[in-house]
């Protein structure tokens, strides 16, 4: 069985995992640290990124978006970038826009701040002026999903797309930290609740952290 090598929280490991669901792929999950890298990951992948991807012959793909493109070349059930040019085009823009901007405005500081620290030696306090400005950075990027899913049957498209599952893993991971007040973007929420309840995310919602607990509404479809 193929291999995922990740961290729980890691946004883009949640995408691949998201990815290989929609698919049907079963897969056996390794489970990394990103401050405390194993001398497996430094073998499979030198510049010890995740997500790591193993097949079965032992070949690796390494990072998320050359692994997202080989799993829906290698693997076309259930096509996560559908359309024409132009569509695909527009699904690789809005992933860019979570796994870029989101991520370096949103999801690293509140990732970093709330859970890393939490395992990194010396285990620095939180700096609470970065959870603060993610949290202000996180609304306007809220009415954005929201006007998308307004405008569109989904983010980018009349189908569910690779770009769906970013915006979701990326949300997912901070919500599982409780930093999101769903109640003020009930349009947002909407779209949330209905990818929540896809099949392939109970992957996601069975996740635990030692020594995090995830928030009271994480695998709750009705929060």
């Amino acid at each position: 069985m193929p291999k995922l090598h990740h961290f729980t929280l890691d946004p883009y490991c949640r995408r691949i995992r998201l990815t290989l669901a929609e698919k049907s792929l079963p897969i056996t999950l390794v489970d990394e640290r990103p401050w405390s890298p194993s001398p497996q990951l430094l073998e499979l992948n030198p510049s010890l990124q995740l997500p790591v991807f193993q097949e079965d012959s032992g070949q690796a793909i390494c990072g998320v978006e050359a692994l997202g493109e080989y799993l829906e070349e290698r693997y076309p059930a259930m096509n996560l970038l559908p359309g024409n040019a132009f569509e695909r085009a527009e699904i690789r823009r809005l992933v860019a826009w979570f796994d870029v901007k989101f991520y370096t405005e949103v999801t690293e500081p509140l990732l970093t701040e709330k859970a890393v620290k939490r395992f990194m030696p010396g285990s620095a306090a939180p700096e609470m002026s970065r959870v603060r400005a993610a949290s202000q950075r996180l609304k306007p990027h809220l009415d954005y999903v929201a006007w998308l899913a307004e405008e569109r049957s989904w983010l980018a498209g009349e189908n569910l797309s690779l770009a769906d599952l970013a915006a979701a893993a990326h949300l997912s991971a901070i919500d599982y930290l409780g930093a999101i007040d769903w109640a003020e973007n009930l349009v947002a929420k909407s779209w949330y609740q209905r990818i929540k309840s896809r099949p392939s995310f109970r992957v996601l919602l069975n996740d635990t952290v030692a020594a995090i607990p995830p928030s009271a509404s994480y695998a709750d479809l009705d929060f």
